[in-house]
């Protein structure tokens, strides 16, 4: 999409090459090595000889090789290998507390065009290599500013009205333009000094601040949907590290939002703290995971999903929800959304109008036999989806296997998880606890374990099952959430059905 370079490695044959990659035939012939122009030599000899023996053998120069591939769009891996170590070391050299500027000025030439893609691979190896996500967390404003000069000249296509990407740049375009209003008022707060003046800042501060808590649907089609897409193609590290801010910037809009909700007498000096010590810091990371998903993310998500896992992406946020905006109409993807794997998903019935194929209404009507009684994949997806609580079941090998689908949903889930792996859906600060639970009841030492939050005037009881098979093998989990305010406030009896 973005006009990526071709890789390739000088040690692959000159048959594989040229079959990959018709368009070297030409390039090797002009270059002397011999036999590239013949069909039957490249399908014969061609078949054992490497390029880079081809090349000594012929008595070419490897650098004139390498600049002529460069110029026809070609990168060769080892010239890429050793670029990619050199800019990890420049990474490390930034947790080695070296000074960025001194690195931007020692590195300009090879940084100057590092685009978005490639400093997320960094940063995934790196961390698969034992580089601490939190540390990567805490230091990514810092990649991100030795990289900026690359990052700002790399080409951001206009991606039509509609297509997800627009989309989530037109929330961030609305959001800026409400930070744009935020601040000032943060301003006139900290330069108020008696409580009637304060008392007036404090209801349009409140205005402001529920307006931005809608940011909420924006990071959570993120986690949910995009994330999910990404970690299908080997890309979880960088978004592990922006859901741990997502949650940071979660917490300082709340402690505003419990601070402002709890005003009573105005508190003049507490309300001069909150402004400064946690609005304040938290319109600058906001500001600041906007540039890079302007920079980094979107960029990269471009170059790595295909287009029918954006028409998925497309079709599943509207369940989420947008912040601020309602999206552009225009963009329709070329291809279907991605199937999801076959059994994984059962669709519960069909919309108005739609008709199922034979093949798949006879699926839908064949009955599956149980211990207690026949039902039909629909009738089962309808009974799940008709409980009062939320269901969902991961595997033993700890991959999303299922979600029901009840009319109101605690915790947000989307079709993207369907196979993603259970820590991969959680905050990264809340990974261990998953763990050990798993751990647990993989070991036997547990069957069951139960919490209880209160969540946006819900008390959320969120229980967790051990799942196993006759012979007491361990099959997965099953976690199971309801809203049990009203039942908290049950007394007495109800034996009448009535009115309610």
């Amino acid at each position: 999409m973005n006009g990526k370079n071709k890789v390739i490695d000088l040690n692959r044959t000159l048959y594989n090459l040229t079959e990959e990659y018709p368009e070297l035939i030409k390039v090797f012939s002009d270059l002397g090595l011999a036999g590239a122009g013949n069909a039957l030599l490249r399908k014969t000899l061609g078949r054992k000889v490497t390029i880079k023996e081809g090349i000594e053998r012929n008595d070419l120069s490897l650098t004139e090789v390498k600049q002529r591939l460069e110029k026809e769009g070609f990168t060769v891996e080892d010239e890429r290998r050793a670029r990619r170590e050199t800019l990890k070391e420049i990474i490390r050299d930034i947790h080695r507390q070296k000074s960025p500027e001194e690195l931007k000025e020692r590195f300009r030439d090879l940084i100057s065009d590092v685009g978005a893609t490639e400093i997320a691979q960094l940063e995934q190896e790196l961390i698969q290599e034992g580089l601490p996500e939190s540390e990567v967390k805490s230091l990514c404003d810092v990649h991100v500013a030795v990289f900026q000069e690359g990052l700002e000249k790399q080409e951001r296509p206009e991606e039509q009205g509609g297509h997800p990407v627009h989309t989530f740049r037109k929330e961030n375009g609305a959001l800026t333009e409400l930070i744009g209003k935020y601040k000032p008022v943060l301003e006139r707060v900290l330069a108020a000094s008696s409580a009637d003046e304060m008392h007036i800042l404090v209801q349009e501060w409140q205005a402001l601040h529920r307006q931005l808590s809608e940011i909420e649907k924006h990071y959570s089609r993120k986690e949910n949907i995009l994330f999910a897409y990404l970690e299908k193609h080997g890309v979880s590290g960088p978004p592990k590290v922006m859901w741990a801010i997502h949650d940071d910037i979660r917490e300082q809009l709340k402690e505003v939002r419990n601070t402002l909700t709890e005003v009573g007498d105005i508190n003049v000096t507490a309300l001069h703290n909150v402004a400064e010590r946690t609005a304040q810091p938290m319109l600058k990371a906001i500001e600041d995971m906007i540039y890079k998903e302007e920079n980094i993310l979107f960029p990269m998500s471009l170059e790595t999903l295909t287009e029918w896992e954006w028409a998925a992406v497309a079709e599943q946020s509207a369940d989420i929800g947008y912040a601020l905006i309602e999206p552009d109409q225009g963009w329709t993807a070329s291809v279907p959304p991605e199937p999801i794997a076959p059994g994984t998903y059962l669709k519960p019935s069909t919309e108005a109008g739609e008709t199922l194929d034979a093949g798949a209404e006879a699926e839908s009507v064949k009955p599956l036999a149980f211990e207690t009684g026949v039902l039909t994949p629909e009738q089962i997806s309808l009974i799940f989806n008709h409980l009062p609580v939320d269901i969902t079941y991961v595997d033993e090998h700890n991959s999303v296997r299922y979600f029901s689908l009840g009319k109101e949903r605690i915790f947000q889930r989307s079709k993207a998880i369907i196979g993603r792996q259970v820590q991969n859906c959680h905050p990264p600060d809340s990974v261990h606890i998953v763990n050990r639970i798993v751990e647990d009841f993989r070991s036997g030492k547990r069957d069951a374990a139960h919490f209880w939050i209160q969540l946006g005037g819900k008390f959320v009881y969120i229980q967790y099952f051990a799942v196993r098979d006759q012979e007491g093998r361990y099959r997965g989990v099953v976690e199971v959430t309801q809203d049990v305010q009203e039942i908290r406030h049950l007394e007495g009896e109800k034996r009448i059905y009535s009115e309610e």
